[in-house]
Formats: structure tokens, sequence, C-alpha cells
């Protein structure tokens, strides 16, 4: 069974980046047996030339690419196109991974992993990405809602699954950023914990340390400032011991 794209009616397209051959082929046999269409690279430079022409909707990123640095292609990813990203990567250091999740990672996989473990932690980015669908004959398939937030100068398009500033314009989320805002504009004025915030966006992919949340939010806060200078402080506020709270108040339009 094909796992489909609802959006365009066509299966998923995951790009695997690898040098190591082996397990470059592992995870494209895997993908592939799973339903997905699977293009395995070697090199950054193929994937971006792939990117230009067959963009996938998620990308598996060695960052140990030989010649090349792992995190500038992130970057790169991120500053030009919107993916699912997950690194793949035998570097297990926990500064790695925070660096990895700065620059705009969904997961970070380490070696040697789990293939299911791994299969999960890609239908997890891919929910975020793709919207279910409706069920056949409901008022949603005939009618969907916009399901929209306004914060400030902010307006968050649940059904687009975009954030849109009135001066700036749209401003790119990842998958995780995106779901954690949206989890925020649906609990507005209330204190929310790591784990309550862990549970909406990760579910049992979540760890028991798990810090993805807290870097998210560095992330989030600081692209939501960009667009408020004027209001000085922060607009996701650290309430210590306890979680986080969205400060602005959040609008249905």
């Amino acid at each position: 069974m094909r796992a489909m794209n609802v959006a365009t009616a066509t299966p998923i397209h995951i790009a695997v980046v690898d040098d190591e051959a082996d397990i470059s082929q592992l995870l494209a046999s895997y993908l592939r047996a799973q339903g997905y269409r699977v293009t395995p690279l070697a090199t950054g430079a193929a994937l971006m030339e792939l990117m230009g022409q067959d963009a996938p909707l998620l990308v598996l990123l060695d960052l140990g690419l030989p010649g090349e640095d792992g995190f500038a292609i992130a970057r790169q990813l991120r500053e030009h196109w919107h993916c699912g990203l997950v690194i793949v990567t035998g570097r297990g250091d926990p500064i790695d991974k925070v660096v990895g999740l700065e620059v705009g990672a969904d997961d970070y996989v380490t070696k040697p992993f789990d293939l299911r473990e791994l299969l999960a932690r890609v239908k997890a980015v891919l929910r975020r990405l793709v919207p279910p669908p409706a069920p056949a004959g409901s008022a949603v398939a005939a009618a969907p809602a916009r399901e929209r937030y306004r914060m400030l100068d902010w307006t968050l398009d649940v059904g687009a699954r975009r954030l849109v500033h009135a001066a700036l314009g749209e401003v790119a989320l990842t998958g995780g950023e995106f779901e954690l805002l949206l989890v925020f504009a649906r609990h507005p004025g209330r204190v929310l914990s790591r784990d309550f915030l862990l549970d909406q966006t990760r579910g049992r992919e979540a760890g028991p340390y798990d810090r993805t949340i807290d870097v998210q939010v560095g992330r989030l806060r600081r692209k939501l400032e960009a667009g408020a200078p004027q209001q000085g402080g922060e607009l996701i506020k650290s309430v210590r011991g306890a979680g986080y709270l969205l400060v602005p108040a959040v609008e249905r339009p």
C-alpha cells in the first residue's frame, strides 16, 4: 500500500542523503516497502539539484558527508524549501543534537537506529506536514472550516499551515514549530508544561529527557519577536518550574 500525499494524490517522496551506500540502500528499500517513493543520494550537491527538480516532502540527512557541512545543508533547506527534515547521523553528542534542532531539523536520530523507530519518527513528521483526509461525505469534506488564530500582527492559518505577518508576509515554520504554535494558540492564557507540549506535538515519539521543546520554543520565540519588535519582552514566556506561556492575546477571526 502506497503512502499517499492527500494534497497531491501521489506517493510521498522522501530523499535519503547518506554517503554510506549500505545504509542508504537499506533505508531506501525499507521505506519503499512501506509505500514511499524514495530517492537515495550521496552528496549535498545532489540533494540541492533534486530540490530544484523534484523536491521531496521529507529529507533524511546524514551530517557526516565527506567534505560537506551537514549543518550548512540543513540551513540551506530551511531557507529555501518547506519540507520535513530528519537528521540521521552517527554524531550523538548532545551539542550536535541541539545545533541540528536549532538549524531547523524536525527530529534527530543517531546511528545505529532501529528501523521501526525511525519509521515512527518519519510518520510523526509527515503527520505535521500532510493533513489527514476528511471522511467521505462529511461536512468537513464538503466545506472545510478555516481555523485561524490572530495574535498581534500575526495570523496562523491552520488549514494552509501558514504563519503570516501583516507587514512581513509569510514566515516559514518547521513542522514542529507549526504544531507548537498551534498548541499555544488553542490554549490561550495558560502556562503549558513541557510534558503537555511534548505530548501534544510528538506523542509517543517523545522520550523522558527530550529537550526538543526547549529548542523549538527558542526558535519560535525569535521568529515571533522579529515581527513585533515594538512589544519588548518575550512573546513566549518561560515560567520557572512550570512551562511556557504565550503572552499575546489570541483571537479567532
